[in-house]
């Protein structure tokens, strides 16, 4: 078994920074070879049909959000009380007491569905939106990420290692959709620099990674009692996406947004009308309230040969450091017991 070293970081903990600062110090955006062992062959795309979803009106939240809840909740370390708070920002963002938020997205609600009043066929109707991430083909938060703790798996999923990650937020700062999402006084800062490192771990979305190479549908895939949601093999996904938008009439989202994405919605009605009439749940729609953005374009697409290497080098050569004394001291701990009972 892992034993834990005296602060409270197990010698496959530091090996996993060790891996993630390598690979953040190169400026490689590749996946680190230990993430996701054995994924599912080939690159799956998802299909929210939003002629089909419609919120689960008869249910008292979306069965998307109860499945998601359920299932990646218990994922979540208890959260430390005191929370400490991290210098210089002094910011906590802590949902561990509100657990039961579904209309917007926390680290404990991964998922959520919007709203948009439109006409379609000259009718009104209220058009469902399911919201999650992405998971981009190329994304921007995975590049800048300065621990490798965000990478895209081969089979399209993006997904941020709660292990590795120190929380500082600027895969949130990237992503258009201001996805990822921050809870306090967990993870890896907490044994390594509290009050000067990082400020939790991000969360979102990872499609259910687990799952899927148990060759299982995501979690809130399986709960939906529509089939709005699908997944399948990018290419078969896409030609579905193109045949139902020109039976319906109407448009995709996501084959080119930001670059392009294995998250694709078809719609009876235009992206940027729903935009325009998408209603918010909170008076910041900014955050935790992602707004649909058609035809965004990815941020950092000329940047990310060096962004990566530039940005995360100063919080790299300290962690490095810190990392190096907890393998001394704990070798040189091991080295003393070992004197000891001879």
């Amino acid at each position: 078994m892992m034993q834990p070293l005296e602060n409270g970081i197990s010698r496959r903990g530091l090996f996993k920074v060790s891996a993630g600062l390598l690979a953040g110090v190169t400026g490689l955006a590749a996946l680190p070879k230990k993430l996701l062992a054995a994924p599912v062959e080939g690159k799956l795309a998802t299909l929210i049909d939003l002629s089909l979803c419609d919120g689960c009106a008869d249910r008292l939240q979306p069965a998307c959000v109860t499945s998601c809840k359920q299932t990646k909740n218990p994922t979540i370390p208890q959260v430390v009380d005191p929370i400490p708070s991290p210098f210089p920002t002094n910011i906590i963002e802590d949902w561990s007491k509100n657990q039961e938020v579904a209309n917007r997205l926390t680290p404990y609600n991964r998922i959520f569905v919007q709203k948009a009043q439109v006409t379609v066929n000259r009718q009104e109707k209220t058009i469902s939106i399911p919201r999650r991430c992405m998971h981009c083909d190329n994304p921007a938060c995975a590049t800048i990420c300065p621990f490798s703790a965000n990478t895209k798996d081969v089979n399209g999923a993006v997904v941020i290692d709660q292990e590795l990650c120190f929380g500082g937020a600027k895969c949130k700062t990237v992503c258009p959709w201001q996805i990822p999402q921050r809870q306090s006084g967990v993870g890896l800062y907490l044994k390594v620099a509290k009050n000067f490192m990082g400020n939790g771990v991000m969360y979102k979305c990872d499609l259910c990674i687990d799952r899927l190479k148990e060759g299982k549908s995501p979690a809130c895939m399986e709960a939906c009692p529509k089939k709005a949601m699908i997944i399948g093999p990018r290419d078969q996904i896409i030609a579905e996406a193109e045949k139902r938008a020109a039976a319906m009439g109407g448009q995709i989202f996501g084959k080119k947004e930001n670059g392009g994405t294995s998250t694709i919605y078809v719609s009876p009605v235009s992206f940027k009308e729903l935009e325009q009439k998408l209603t918010p749940a909170s008076d910041d729609p900014k955050n935790g309230q992602p707004m649909l953005k058609p035809d965004v374009k990815r941020k950092m697409a000329e940047s990310d040969g060096l962004g990566k290497a530039v940005i995360a080098a100063p919080a790299i050569g300290l962690v490095a450091g810190l990392v190096g004394a907890f393998v001394k001291i704990s070798e040189r701990k091991t080295q003393n017991a070992g004197k000891e009972n001879q």
